[in-house]
């Protein structure tokens, strides 16, 4: 049969550059390193046309409505999802498959099907692996009629996810609302995107090296200080409110038992007015500790500095709580 003549030599020249593009895509893949959107350990390859989202952790096409979202969770969780996300019971997600699917050298599992939302019907992906000491969920949603990211493509995608070992402090650092110019000595164990910082100060791991378990801090290791920096919305209305306001936030602090308030009194912090409390405390255990709360108030909203340390290592650790607290810039 003369295919030429049926179809014509225009659409069999279109076809033939379309599966070019992606077969070329296909293969670079292979050797291309993974991107990773900012603050994540999971990453990929991005098709043709997908760049990292500047609104939600992941990658899109905005001109073909196409979403790729990626989420790290700890190891242990992949036996828990193995067991639970099966298409009956996601069959309200519009999940009406699933596959084995080979990943970095593992075996997870894929998902497929189609989803309509307000009114738009999706063809929906969802890939689940347990690559790189996490659990990698990714999840892939294209409009039903816009044919650019087909199966095979987004197969492709999806066959490249990578996992780093962790994060850069300066890219965690960089998803906060708020600079801290000067560390101190402690380590970065947690950022909440937007809003929060946790700080640590704890020995380092094998040879001076942090562990390489996506955070600076592996679990059960001992830690001396705990520092939460956290940007806050609200706030006392008027200077007068500020005494209570700090009473309250302070008794909100979890974990410690049997407070005794050392000194509570405003102070200015940043050229901003602040507030300042002190306590004696324990943990859980009975140890003996050492709490401080600075809030600094600003317009629309405040900040809320919480340093927890074992007691006998107070006087050193206050100097550089201190210093941690006087290098944070809101602007």
């Amino acid at each position: 049969m003369n295919w030429s003549r049926l179809y014509g030599a225009r659409t069999l020249t279109s076809l033939a550059a379309a599966v070019f593009v992606v077969l070329a895509w296909a293969t670079a893949a292979q050797a291309a390193d993974a991107v990773f959107p900012v603050g994540s350990r999971v990453g990929l390859v991005p098709a043709p046309g997908m760049s990292p989202s500047a609104n939600f952790v992941g990658f899109e096409d905005a001109d073909n409505s196409t979403v790729v979202l990626v989420a790290a969770f700890p190891a242990e969780a992949f036996s828990a999802l193995d067991k639970s996300m099966v298409p009956g019971a996601l069959s309200k997600q519009g999940i009406d498959k699933r596959e084995p699917m080979a990943v970095a050298g593992v075996t997870g599992f894929l998902l497929t099907g189609k989803q309509t939302v307000e009114a738009t019907d999706y063809r929906k992906w969802m890939l689940v692996a347990p690559v790189g000491g996490v659990t990698a969920l990714v999840t892939v949603r294209a409009p039903e009629q816009n044919k650019k990211y087909t199966d095979q493509m987004v197969r492709t995608m999806l066959a490249t996810v990578a996992v780093r070992p962790s994060v850069p402090d300066a890219e965690r650092l960089s998803l906060l609302p708020f600079k801290v110019g000067d560390l101190a000595g402690f380590r970065i164990d947690d950022v909440l995107p937007g809003r929060a910082l946790m700080l640590v100060d704890a020995p380092t791991g094998d040879a001076g090296k942090p562990p390489q378990n996506g955070n600076n801090v592996a679990a059960g290791q001992p830690i001396d200080a705990r520092f939460l920096i956290a940007a806050l919305p609200g706030g006392p209305t008027e200077a007068k409110d500020d005494d209570n306001f700090a009473r309250v936030t302070f008794d909100q602090i979890g974990g410690i038992t049997d407070v005794r308030i050392q000194d509570a009194e405003p102070l200015r912090i940043g050229n901003q007015s602040g507030y300042e409390t002190l306590a004696k405390a324990k943990d859980a255990q009975g140890t003996d500790l050492m709490v401080v709360q600075w809030l600094r108030f600003g317009t629309g909203g405040y900040m809320q500095m919480i340093g927890i340390s074992h007691a006998d290592l107070w006087p050193g650790m206050l100097m550089r709580l201190r210093k941690i607290r006087d290098s944070i810039n809101t602007e």
